[in-house]
């Protein structure tokens, strides 16, 4: 299977039900607005897995002085698949979706690069 789009990505990611539906089930007698919250801090708490790729890429200088070979390549994909994954599910959660999250970083830094600001700090800078 190819994915092509964020949204196309998103749809089959969201299909498996992994974080709102399994607490949807723990908790069946939990209102639905802390159920979705419980979803979004569990996703949320999931791009931890930022931090695997960090420690691949870690691990390609310690143990590979540096040389990134077809096997390290693939592991930090495999890592960034998962942190997708997570990135999908919470913007489900939140009713909105990768395309959209995409478009607003895009936007945002078209306006940085234009205002001169895309070094600094501060999210509305």
């Amino acid at each position: 299977m190819e994915i092509k789009t964020f949204d196309g990505y998103q749809k089959e990611a969201v299909a498996l039900k992994i974080s709102l539906n399994k607490f949807q089930k723990i908790f069946p007698n939990m209102s639905d607005d802390i159920i979705k919250l419980i979803a979004v801090t569990y996703d949320g708490l999931g791009l931890g897995e930022a931090g695997e790729v960090q420690g691949k890429i870690k691990k390609i200088i310690r143990d590979n002085g540096g040389i990134i070979d077809e096997e390290s390549k693939m592991g930090i994909l495999l890592e960034i698949g998962d942190t997708l994954w997570y990135l999908a599910s919470l913007c489900e959660n939140l009713d909105t979706t990768l395309e959209h999250a995409a478009t607003l970083n895009i936007e945002k830094l078209h306006t940085r690069q234009k205002n001169n600001t895309l070094h600094g700090n501060g999210d509305y800078r």
